[in-house]
């Protein structure tokens, strides 16, 4: 019997391996598309974000005004597209802390485990007590508010699922004979933890990162709504939605347009985030 060709065996399941999900090429197109009009959102504007217009107040969409303007004359778009910047800024920010918490925190517990893995539990479920908004309205309401500050508290809040991520697949790894390799050639814990276990447990890491900046820019949005978040005279598209409310009857394009932003966002990062988790976790992929 003849063996099977590459052409026949080896090259069709590479292919199959390293062909992205739909979900990661659609929510990927998205997602950078938002980063792109964020970012040059000085040149792609209609008007500044702050612009104001007095004589064209509460104006329809029009092809002066192709979002409609605000109780201000503000142009709607303009100010939505800038208000992407805070908006996915306080997403990607809030998220990094909360990897920068979280993965350590569950590399070291699900390495020690025992006494070590049991106190850090237990401090994690303390922070997971609390419920999320009331936390992180409690200290906002105490400390003056700023971008910074609430990427930082959303953060901390985010931290704890994060860990708990990365405790169960690290001990899961910890069972694997590349461990016990390590460990009988002497390798000490940071170089296990940093060059044997971090390297293996970065997909599901990824894929919950992922889905933390959907979570954070939704949270963002409520304290914005709220007046917790961002402060006016800012672009901000939950700041934004909160001031529409009393023009929602005369104005409804006020809410539209960054509500559609915000949701579209959150679709792409979700998408984005299913899909690396079909691509990357090899027991969702064997299942599917």
């Amino acid at each position: 019997m003849a063996a099977p060709s590459i052409e026949d065996g080896v090259a069709p399941s590479v292919a199959r391996r390293r062909r992205l999900p739909a979900a990661v090429i659609l929510g990927g197109t998205i997602l950078i598309a938002m980063i792109l009009a964020a970012l040059m959102a000085n040149w792609l504007a209609p008007y500044p974000f702050d612009q104001l217009h007095v004589r064209d107040r509460l104006t329809g969409p029009s092809l002066a005004y192709w979002a409609g303007t605000d109780e201000y004359g503000r142009d709607v778009l303009s100010r939505t597209m800038f208000g992407s910047r805070l908006s996915l800024f306080l997403g990607f920010a809030a998220t990094l802390i909360a990897l920068l918490l979280g993965v350590p925190i569950g590399l070291v517990a699900g390495y020690y485990r025992g006494l070590v893995d049991e106190l850090l539990m237990r401090a994690l479920d303390v922070v997971m007590s609390f419920p999320s908004l009331l936390f992180v309205m409690l200290i906002l309401a105490i400390t003056p508010p700023g971008l910074m500050k609430t990427a930082l508290v959303i953060g901390i809040l985010f931290a704890p699922p994060v860990a708990r991520v990365t405790r169960s697949v690290t001990l899961d790894l910890m069972t694997g004979e590349f461990i016990v390799a390590a460990r009988a050639r002497g390798e000490r814990a940071p170089y296990i933890l940093l060059r044997e276990i971090l390297p293996n447990a970065w997909p599901a890491i990824v894929v919950e990162g992922s889905l933390r900046v959907a979570f954070a820019i939704l949270l963002g949005a409520v304290l914005s709504f709220l007046g917790f978040g961002v402060q006016p005279p800012a672009a901000d598209w939950g700041l934004m939605i909160s001031t529409s409310r009393d023009f929602v009857d005369v104005a409804p394009w006020m809410a539209i347009t960054p509500g559609l932003a915000m949701s579209l966002t959150v679709i792409a990062v979700s998408l984005l985030g299913d899909g690396l988790r079909e691509h990357l976790d090899p027991k969702f992929r064997s299942t599917r």
